[in-house]
């Protein structure tokens, strides 16, 4: 393997989920959770789609920095309507490959680009903050349960 290939795939630790929400309808309000079945078209009780869309996650780091382009702290991952936060793992450098995230395994392929609720949820210029920092969709390559505190990691 080259040098290059190499050091994209490493990473240095487990990342880890921090919070997990279901989206029961169209905008109705997020039920959070500290654990969920994620099933093969999603985590069960929740209005995802099935395929690459199944499941949806953000990283906690990327809230403040949404926050910080609307001129305050970080925003409630409820507003942006992910099913998961997670922390400490970059979601992007695992573009590709699966991911175990509690016991279920994913694999990210698709950006979470923002939806044009975002202006409603954050006021004026909540589209573009939420712009390459809105997550990733993910499809379920093994299903399992996942709870707040879980390990996200790629599977090696």
């Amino acid at each position: 393997m080259s040098e290059l290939a190499e050091l994209i795939d490493g990473w240095a630790k487990p990342g880890r989920v921090d919070w997990i929400g279901l989206r029961p309808a169209r905008r109705a309000k997020i039920v959070t959770l500290g654990d969920a079945m994620i099933s093969a078209d999603g985590l069960d009780g929740d209005r995802s789609r099935t395929g690459k869309r199944a499941v949806t996650l953000i990283q906690q780091e990327h809230l403040a920095t949404i926050g910080s382009y609307l001129g305050h702290g970080p925003i409630a991952p409820e507003i942006l309507r992910r099913n998961l936060v997670v922390s400490g793992i970059n979601l992007a450098a695992l573009k590709g490959r699966e991911v175990q995230v509690g016991e279920a395994v994913l694999r990210f392929n698709v950006i979470c680009a923002p939806c044009s609720r975002m202006e409603e949820a954050l006021g004026k210029g909540g589209y573009s903050a939420v712009r390459g920092h809105g997550g990733w969709c993910a499809e379920v390559v093994r299903p399992g349960r996942v709870r707040v505190g879980d390990a996200v990691q790629p599977v090696d």
